[in-house]
């Protein structure tokens, strides 16, 4: 009967045999590491067959140079700033006897615009006339009354009171006289009243600043009532534009931007960025002042703006269609966005940052010479192949 013999193997043999087997292990992980290190270098550059071109359909077209790739186009009103329009309304109730300037004239400061007749105006004149009488007799009074206390004829009370109720008179004559301003009055057709004490039942509208009647809104012959606006007149220039910006594109938008009006010679800057979201449809109000080539433009016009946002640094921006954008978001490329660039040899997956949208078009930077041409059509198949999916025939 044979025997079954069993070596036993030293602690030295142990150590060998343990050795061995770490150094085995340490070959096939480096060659892992470069096996995977090739198949990563080989995805740098994806190579296409023209058959496969052609049954993918992929189409390319050269990358455009752009020098604002921030560049934003929006719709905005043309409007006229707060400070430079005035509405003129009817001081007093009465009749428009008389209009004198039409929509589309240009004024001046001062110039005469429409004739009101009201009886209204005679009743303030006849109260105006009757307190500078009280207060020229209260002067005589207090005058005389001064002369009398002086000489000790009369007591310090009796001139106190007549001081007192001149100051009465004196305050109801400012009163009166600040009424017919009111009602449309000049300074000089109240001093004439003062001097001559002949009513007048008219009162002639005058323009308070110089610019343009933008509307006229009553006619002749017609009946206004007391604050009745007759004539809209502005200045023209400058002008504001106001662009309603959606939120997200709003944090590209600074103080300072230049800005031009699109098929026009008007252009301006961002000078209020108004920090208050409508709620309605999530835009913020941009308000620009337009001082170059205001005379194309008028209230009321919606024009294309478009906000120039040039880029800090000195790189090239370019802009390609945004069906050539590729978003990577796997294991190894987390959040890259890419295009892919004809080469002789296939298309190579480059690196870009994305500025801005516009239309159909993209605007990026990356390193580009500005000649080279980018897949516009079949992007998804070239991703496909770069990731090892889908086979690689």
């Amino acid at each position: 009967m044979s025997q079954l013999k069993v070596q036993s193997i030293s602690p030295s043999k142990k150590l060998g045999i343990s050795m061995l087997t770490s150094s085995k292990y340490l070959l096939l992980l480096l060659s892992l590491m470069c096996t995977s290190f090739n198949i990563a270098n080989a995805k740098e550059l994806v190579r296409v067959t023209p058959a496969q071109i052609k049954t993918i359909g992929i189409e390319t077209s050269p990358i455009q140079i752009n020098k604002n790739a921030n560049s934003q186009h929006l719709p905005g009103e043309v409007v006229v700033p707060v400070d430079q329009a005035r509405i003129i309304s009817a001081p007093q109730s009465g009749l428009i006897e008389q209009m004198l300037v039409a929509t589309g004239q240009s004024v001046k400061q001062g110039q005469a615009l429409a004739h009101l007749s009201s009886p209204n105006l005679v009743a303030l004149q006849r109260d105006h006339l009757q307190a500078l009488s009280q207060q020229r007799l209260s002067q005589n009074s207090l005058n005389r009354d001064a002369e009398l206390y002086k000489d000790g004829i009369i007591a310090e009370r009796r001139y106190l009171t007549s001081e007192s109720n001149h100051a009465e008179v004196n305050a109801l004559l400012g009163e009166r006289r600040q009424a017919l301003k009111l009602s449309g009055m000049s300074s000089q057709a109240i001093k004439s009243l003062e001097t001559s004490g002949t009513y007048t039942n008219g009162i002639t509208l005058s323009a308070p600043i110089e610019g343009m009647v933008l509307e006229q809104l009553v006619t002749a012959g017609q009946r206004v009532d007391i604050a009745t606006p007759i004539y809209r007149i502005a200045k023209l220039s400058p002008l504001w534009l106001e662009i309603h910006v959606p939120t997200q594109a709003l944090s590209n938008i600074q103080l300072g931007m230049k800005v031009s009006i699109i098929n026009s010679e008007a252009s301006g800057k961002v000078i209020a960025i108004v920090p208050n979201v409508n709620k309605l449809d999530q835009t913020a109000l941009v308000r620009v002042a337009i001082n170059n080539g205001t005379s194309s433009l008028a209230p009321g016009q919606m024009v294309e703006a478009e906000i120039a946002q040039p880029l800090n640094n000195k790189s090239t921006s370019f802009s390609v269609a945004k069906s050539a954008i590729v978003q990577i978001n796997d294991s190894k490329n987390a959040n890259q966005t890419l295009v892919f660039v004809q080469t002789k040899d296939g298309f190579e997956p480059r690196t870009i940052k994305v500025m801005n949208n516009t239309g159909t078009q993209t605007f990026i930077t990356g390193d580009f010479a500005g000649t080279e041409r980018i897949v516009t059509s079949g992007t998804a198949a070239l991703k496909a192949k770069m990731q090892g999916i889908g086979g690689g025939e």
